[in-house]
């Protein structure tokens, strides 16, 4: 039984005013008529782990990208304006970030696994992506097979790591904490060869032409926005929205601004 006594009529009152304060709402609904409460008014809080380009890095000291972009279009729709706070992204993809709401959604290219959505609610799917495997150029390995004995790269908590888990055989796994240090070690020659996700692969290779991605996997991946488990009003809004875009050509425009030509269709 709890020793705490009631709190006066007068304290209760401000105790439940303010804890309605802390947690905002706009006045934009999502399908049926549901409220988008956020995290703060006024502001669409983004979470996501730099760098990764072209979906999300720095430009100078301002923060662009495909999937900026995208989640920009969700914050208009909302009358806000997107706020991009850089964290870990193990704590993204576990839902910690979303569950001690630091932020209201997660747009870090993430794919949508069976693993992640026992922590976090998706919406539909706006990028399809693959495993890739880049080297310094002219390197002998073409595939997986190849690496066995030498230094694989690895982002960790990502479905690349998964794979190189379960198909490098014989290769020995080297983790990074985010893209950009797994980079530097393949352009270095610290690690024999890297995987990861197509885009980003193919960006960095277009930029640094000292290295090439050598294969591709067909893994059948799809990226998807977070949120909170539970926070439907706000996961229909992303989904109306990028439904509309992909409508009236607003994602086209936006995938060729960032990845030179239109997706596939």
């Amino acid at each position: 039984m709890s020793s705490r006594k009631p709190l006066p009529l007068i304290a209760a009152a401000a105790s439940v005013a303010l804890l309605a304060t802390a947690c905002s709402s706009t006045k934009a609904t999502g399908e049926g008529g549901d409220e988008v409460r956020l995290v703060s008014s006024g502001k669409l809080i983004t979470c996501t782990h730099l760098p990764y380009p072209p979906f999300q890095f720095k430009e100078g000291k301002k923060i662009v990208g495909f999937d900026v972009d995208l989640i920009d279009l969700v914050a208009e729709e909302l009358n806000a304006k997107q706020e991009i706070v850089d964290t870990p992204f193990e704590g993204i993809q576990s839902g910690e970030d979303l569950n001690a709401r630091k932020c209201d959604l997660a747009a870090a290219g993430m794919t949508i696994t069976e693993v992640r959505e026992e922590n976090l609610d998706f919406s539909d799917p706006y990028f399809a992506a693959t495993q890739a495997l880049i080297t310094k150029k002219g390197a002998p390995y073409g595939s997986l097979a190849d690496l066995k004995g030498k230094k694989l790269g690895v982002q960790q908590s990502t479905t690349g790591e998964e794979y190189a888990k379960k198909e490098a055989k014989g290769v020995t796994t080297v983790q990074y904490e985010d893209l950009a240090l797994l980079l530097t070690a393949v352009k270095t020659g610290k690690i024999a060869a890297g995987i990861n996700d197509n885009g980003v692969l193919f960006d960095y290779v277009k930029q640094n032409p000292d290295t090439e991605v050598q294969a591709e996997f067909d893994t059948g991946e799809e990226y998807g926005f977070a949120v909170q488990t539970g926070n439907d009003a706000l996961r229909k809004k992303i989904n109306e929205v990028l439904t509309a875009a992909k409508d009236d050509g607003r994602y086209d425009k936006i995938y060729k601004k960032w990845f030179g030509t239109e997706p596939k269709k």
